[in-house]
């Protein structure tokens, strides 16, 4: 209908907590993603293969390694690489998820648990994309547990460390120029990280096949087979778990963010069905019901992108505390969940085609669901800290 109020599901304005230059940034950010990322994307979900060809399109917005000051890095605030993670999920989980790796997890391992010359030497190519990173440290049978399950060790020979052991599930590990892997010093017992470079002899990494969600995101199980490793190469910062637990607390906000973009796309494409479907001679958007379900996701995305904003700020104000990470995790990722199910209902069987978009929301939400820490362990943590007991086992 052409009288149709624009789509938007930012419905109280956040976007105006941004400065303009950071503002003017996100909304390149939003017009990539619909011009260059969805009229392809769902070919690319359908086949199970990443669209290399976007990167140059990527490293062009400047967006990798948004939060971190120096090194090559954009220095921007915590609250824009979230809205920004949000609009790429927006868009497509998968992107979002590439990035995420790759800026977050990755340079993220290297800027809080490298040494200046490591920074020096890896970070500017990492924020201009022309080296792409993974981070390795799920295993075949190490997740939630891998704080105290690690199997893949570390051992130490005069400047070199031999590294052996498996990692799974991990994101752009096939084609990525640096993979950080956490490893078991086999003599302290602590967990450490390693940098290997693309083609160090020993390291494999294959593509995990027929995934139902992600599909763009090429995950890969890593063989490492006396993978020597220079100590330069050791993150010289990180000495046990705690070191690494600091990466992905600050990553796990930027998944909170995803969830709500996640939501946010299946939003928006149900609305725009919404006012084009007709049934019974008029559109659809003026049932009383399509409207409760509108306004039930509108709720949904609201609360989460208010939740994600003040988790932000405290981020930047460096008080930010696990447990606050955790919740916005679980409780935007459930509310992700519920939503692209309406979107999806909204839409009907027509919400299964491809071609509508929701059935990759839909799809593409389990898996957020679940990585960075699954809802039940950071209901865990969350309720470690407002009972003071831990029911962790």
């Amino acid at each position: 209908m052409s009288d149709a109020p624009p789509v938007t599901s930012d419905f109280y304005d956040l976007e105006a907590l941004l400065p303009d230059d950071e503002r003017a940034l996100l909304h390149r950010v939003r017009a990539f993603m619909d011009t260059q990322v969805e009229p392809v994307i769902n070919e690319y979900w359908t086949r199970g293969e990443f669209p290399h060809e976007l990167v140059p399109g990527l490293a062009e917005l400047g967006i990798a390694g948004n939060p971190y000051s120096g090194y090559g890095c954009p220095g921007r605030s915590s609250l824009f690489d979230g809205m920004v993670a949000m609009e790429l999920s927006r868009g497509d989980a998968s992107i979002s998820t590439f990035m995420g790796v790759h800026g977050g997890l990755a340079m993220g391992s290297i800027y809080l648990c490298g040494s200046e010359e490591q920074k020096e030497r890896w970070l500017p190519a990492m924020a201009r994309m022309e080296l792409i990173g993974a981070f390795g440290l799920t295993e075949p049978e190490a997740g939630s547990d891998i704080a105290r399950g690690a199997q893949t060790t570390a051992r130490r020979e005069g400047d070199t460390w031999i590294l052996n052991g498996e990692k799974k599930w991990i994101g752009n590990a096939s084609f990525a120029d640096l993979v950080i892997i956490w490893a078991k010093d086999e003599d302290s017992d602590q967990v450490l990280g390693f940098v290997v470079e693309k083609g160090t002899p020993g390291f494999s990494a294959v593509d995990l096949k027929d995934k139902i969600a992600l599909r763009v995101v090429q995950n890969a199980l890593i063989t490492l087979k006396d993978v020597r490793v220079p100590e330069a190469n050791r993150l010289q910062e990180a000495r046990s778990f705690r070191d690494t637990a600091k990466v992905l607390k600050m990553t796990r906000a930027g998944v909170a963010w995803s969830s709500v973009g996640c939501s946010r796309g299946a939003y928006e494409h149900a609305l725009r069905y919404a006012t084009e479907r007709e049934q019974f001679g008029q559109p659809i958007a003026e049932f009383q019901l399509v409207q409760d379900l509108l306004v039930r996701m509108l709720g949904n995305i609201t609360a989460s992108a208010a939740m994600c904003a003040r988790l932000s700020q405290l981020q930047d104000a460096d008080a930010m505390t696990d447990e606050q990470a955790s919740l916005a995790k679980a409780f935007c990722t459930m509310r992700m969940r519920e939503t692209v199910g309406y979107a999806r209902e909204l839409m009907g069987g027509n919400g299964i085609l491809l071609k509508n978009h929701v059935g990759r929301f839909a799809a593409d939400a389990e898996a957020i669901y679940s990585y960075e820490g699954t809802r039940e362990v950071n209901t865990l943590i969350v309720g470690r800290a407002v009972t003071g007991s831990s029911a962790i086992v």
